[in-house]
């Protein structure tokens, strides 16, 4: 019988019981008795059970299942887990969604929808999708909302990562693979007893390959990989009663990973004329040009899938290109007739891109048996991480470059001098001598996203494990989070500008200082200094306390009922500051602080039942209802005075009713489980943002989501053993609208698309937009630059046509809108595909002293959206991934041989895209799979 002391000791706290009942997806050792599943010991409500009793949707991966799978990390779950779904983000972050609930928000005081624990430790900054799988105990993949016991709430669910715990006998292992893509990996422990009362757990993992791809501009690789991580475990337990254990996990990773993937654009050229009135012909017609950019979003809404898709931006429709355009930098598009590589891999990037990233943890965990039937446990946890990525913004270079003798139509075309001495004196060649990104005489844009975060968590626990009816389940947490970082976008013709401004007002083009100054950061790496860059900067602390409790009734041998309940307090700060480009000074400036507070219970109630069906050998029903909840947040800092868009401060908490009911089953002698599930949710307030005006707006609608589950182990004969998991999804959202930013009129072709002075996008009638243009023909084309200005609030709330409300009245005597409303109501949540399906297969045969296993494993998912809207554009098709395992194994030298392929069919798969600001075009950055993989290892142990 297993020593549930002991394991209480080394597994600690375990998987959250908050999650609604499921059905579990076992991992499984075939015991020697003919072909009987032996089902993993799990800790899913903070104690030790099979998980074939455990009534609550958690799937389960010992080390050799995750090996055997090829799941080496976190993004490779989505292939193993039902209604699962995985992709990267923009900004280093990423999307782990669970029956349709993840994180579709972009703001630093914005919860995930699914947490990412260690060794039950909450970790708000982590390295989930960067990091590898080495020598963990377990994986666990628990579903459903979380109402009561674990960590910090979660609406979708939790991945847990347990690592492997010191034991009392030496033991040891090293494994090295190499694979294509020079592909080479390490993994290695060992365990050391120190005494009767101490042992110490040391290991490590490192990864070093080729890019997938290749930056054309450089020639060298592309998307790299050189990262390592090492983990050191020592545990004391000075007697029967107590167990401590202290961990230090560190990851370090240094190469050229690409934080984005390909940039998806289909050109907007913009309209031949507007309303029937032709753009000027004047100046050879270059002010007729410029006057045409002011009419295009940069990139037009087409699918994904569209023979152009690889075009380039329309850089008019930029706020680069704008800036080209006002100081004659540049003559129209910078990518006129430019098509990028099709190679989805390669990138063409005037640098490598650079991504680093450090994270050190320390756990310490200490269970104490205060009677014989109560114990205490008390986990604390400090994390450190740091991160610092940059890369070429557009990741293609111009076709066209700089003018040496600027385009007449600029700005500054009437000051004495300017095309003759200033401009050459200023930009010899046309080169303009950016700290940020060069002195370069074509079209240049880099971005850097970085962050710097702390975090302490505490809980404090007690748990009793009474002969009677009744037990308990009760405690504390409490965490503190701290983050500081920036997100830099640094453009060379912003900074031409600004120096040709400087020059005239201060007599020094790259000034640093007060007003009228618009300081110039003259250093290569920003210093937060300068105003001649985009800077989102807003350092946020986080406080969160919680209490909670489960109580269970065993009211008969057979059935149970569970009672839980937590009452959270989430208090947020954000010390803001606002966006600075252009603004006369230096330095960030501070807007004050924001704060938010939530307070929310949330519990479950429910029911177990262990009937003895006859049909059946073991058979658990349950049903549960769970209230999970996701504080709400800040947005982040926006550029004032420009658009039309009223940005709210805040944003509301998620909340999700949910109810399910599912069953597990064991039959035919233990050989064959079936699992089943069912569930609802009533999801109120889902968090989702857009960026306008170069800034985050999230909002809140509602939806509803329903889904089945079914998972079977089946080993009919000694040896074989199949599986499958299969998830069905409907989602669907609740009465709302909200304007496309990709698709501001709808398609109405009585309205028109106009740039405003920042480079936002605005729609007025087309009638309006022929006489801004006719009266712009007449005078200065860069006036329709205020057709976007509100200059009174007159007719506020005016439907223009087709939806579009207006919020004013122009200077030119038009309405103003942000654009057409969509009615998004019954359209699918993001990333939530109706079906995912999961088989494998795995045959083990004896060759003398060895033993071979043969594996497969097949996965797909149906069609996705990207967006709440489900537009064309939005649509992301099914995709599916084959991997192939076969493992040697000579048990009695301990040496294992294997080889592998992943994405055996090297299907190039999209994941998710992110669609970037009216200011910078309208394009989107793709996200892909990985492409196909292979490689031998080898492995000793001791």
């Amino acid at each position: 019988m297993t020593d549930t002391r002991t394991l209480r000791s080394w597994l600690a706290v375990g998987v959250s019981a908050a999650a609604i009942s499921a059905l579990a997806a076992p991992a499984f050792a075939q015991s020697g008795q003919a072909n009987v599943i032996e089902e993993l010991v799990v800790t899913a409500q903070k104690k030790e059970e099979a998980l074939q009793d455990v009534p609550i949707a958690v799937s389960a991966f010992d080390q050799n299942a995750l090996e055997k799978s090829k799941i080496d990390g976190g993004p490779n779950l989505v292939l193993a887990v039902p209604n699962v779904n995985f992709s990267k983000g923009n900004f280093t972050g990423y999307n782990f969604q669970i029956r349709g609930i993840g994180s579709k928000l972009v703001a630093a005081s914005g919860d995930a929808g699914t947490g990412i624990h260690l060794n039950n430790a909450p970790l708000i900054a982590n390295n989930l999708f960067e990091t590898e799988f080495y020598d963990v105990e377990r994986v666990e993949v628990l579903r459903g909302p979380q109402g009561t016991l674990y960590g910090r709430n979660a609406t979708g669910g939790v991945v847990n990562l347990l690592t492997a715990k010191p034991t009392d006998t030496f033991e040891g292992n090293l494994r090295a693979e190499y694979g294509n893509y020079n592909t080479m990996k390490a993994r290695g422990m060992v365990n050391l007893p120190l005494g009767d009362m101490l042992a110490l757990r040391l290991a490590g993992s490192y990864l070093k390959r080729d890019g997938f791809g290749e930056n054309i501009v450089t020639g060298n690789d592309a998307d790299d990989r050189d990262l390592w991580g090492t983990r050191a475990t020592l545990s004391f337990k000075p007697s029967d009663r107590l167990q401590t254990w202290v961990m230090w996990d560190h990851f370090e990773e240094d190469d050229n990973r690409s934080r984005i993937g390909k940039q998806f654009c289909t050109k907007d050229n913009g309209p031949a004329n507007v309303g029937g009135v032709a753009f000027s012909s004047a100046a050879g017609g270059l002010v007729g040009q410029v006057q045409r950019g002011f009419f295009t979003q940069g990139c037009a809404a087409t699918s994904l899938y569209s023979a152009d898709v690889l075009g380039t931006v329309n850089s008019a429709g930029t706020l680069g290109g704008l800036f080209g355009a006002l100081g004659g930098f540049q003559t129209g598009d910078a990518y006129a007739g430019k098509v990028q590589t099709p190679n989805i891999r390669d990138i063409e990037s005037t640098f490598d891109p650079i991504y680093k990233s450090k994270t050190d943890i320390y756990e310490f965990n200490a269970v104490f048996d205060l009677t014989e039937n109560v114990s205490l446990n008390w986990l604390s946890s400090y994390t450190f991480y740091k991160l610092y990525t940059r890369q070429d913004y557009n990741r293609y270079t111009p076709s066209v470059g700089f003018n040496a003798t600027p385009n007449p139509v600029n700005v500054f075309a009437a000051v004495p001098g300017y095309a003759t001495a200033i401009y050459p004196s200023l930009f010899p060649n046309g080169a303009i001598r950016d700290p940020q990104n060069g002195t370069l005489n074509r079209f240049t844009t880099s971005d850097i996203s970085s962050a710097y975060t702390e975090q302490w968590s505490h809980e404090v626990r007690f748990q009793s494990s009474f002969d009677g009816p009744f037990n308990f389940n009760v405690g504390a947490f409490m965490t503190k989070f701290r983050t500081d970082g920036d997100y830099y976008v640094m453009f060379n013709t912003g900074t031409g500008y600004y120096q040709i401004n400087n020059l005239f007002a201060t007599g020094n083009a790259n000034c640093v200082g007060p007003a009228p100054c618009v300081s110039v950061d003259p250093n290569a790496d920003p210093n937060r200094s300068g105003h001649n860059y985009y800077d989102s900067y807003g350092p946020y602390r986080l406080t969160s306390y919680a209490v909670f409790g489960e109580l269970y009734w065993q009211m008969a041998e057979n059935f149970k009922w569970t009672l839980g309940l937590r009452y959270s307090i989430d208090d947020k700060k954000v010390l803001a500051h606002s966006v600075t480009l252009g603004a006369p000074g230096v330095g960030p400036t501070p807007i004050g602080t924001q704060k938010v507070k939530f307070k929310e219970p949330t519990g479950r109630f429910g029911f177990d039942w262990q009937p003895d069906l006859g049909f059946t050998n073991d058979t658990l029903i349950y049903g549960f209802y769970a209230r999970g909840y996701k504080g709400g947040g800040v947005n982040p800092p926006f550029s004032p005075g420009i658009g039309v868009v009223p940005v709210s401060p805040t944003f509301e908490p998620e909340f999700i009713d949910s109810f399910e009911i599912g069953t597990k089953n064991t039959l035919l002698d233990g050989t064959l489980q079936v699992n089943m599930a069912a569930f609802h949710y009533d999801y109120k307030g889902y968090q989702v943002s857009k960026i306008i005006n170069r800034t985050s707006i999230n909002e809140n609608i509602d939806a509803k989501v329903k889904g089945v589950e079914f998972e079977s182990i089946w080993q009919p004969l000694d040896g074989l053993r199949l599986n499958a998991a299969i998830g069905y999804l409907d989602s669907k959202i609740g009465d709302a609208s909200s304007i496309d930013t990709f698709n501001r009129t709808q398609s109405n072709s009585l309205l028109t698309l106009v740039k405003s002075s920042a480079a936002s996008n605005c729609v007025v009638t087309t009638a309006h937009a022929a006489t801004a243009l006719t009266i712009a023909n007449a005078t200065n084309p860069f006036n329709l630059l205020g057709v976007c200005t509100l200059a009174s609030a007159a007719g506020a709330g005016t439907n223009i046509g087709g939806g579009a409300i207006a919020a004013g009245t122009n200077a030119f005597g038009g309405l103003v809108s942000e654009g057409v409303a969509a009615d998004i109501s019954g359209n699918e949540l993001p990333n939530s595909p109706h079906w995912t399906v999961s088989l494998g297969a795995q045959y083990t045969w004896t060759l003398g002293d060895w033993d071979a296993t043969l594996r497969g494993d097949y996965y797909r998912q149906t069609k996705t959206f990207a967006r709440i809207y489900n537009s064309e554009p939005d649509r992301i098709k099914g995709w599916e991934n084959v991997n192939l395992t076969l493992t040697i194994v000579n048990s009695d030298m301990g040496v294992e041989v294997g080889g592998y392929i992943k994405n055996a069919t090297n299907e190039k798969a999209i994941t998710d895209f992110y669609l970037t600001d009216d200011s910078s075009g309208m394009f989107r950055n793709v996200f892909y799979t990985e492409p196909r993989t292979y490689g031998v290892s080898v492995t000793k142990r001791w």
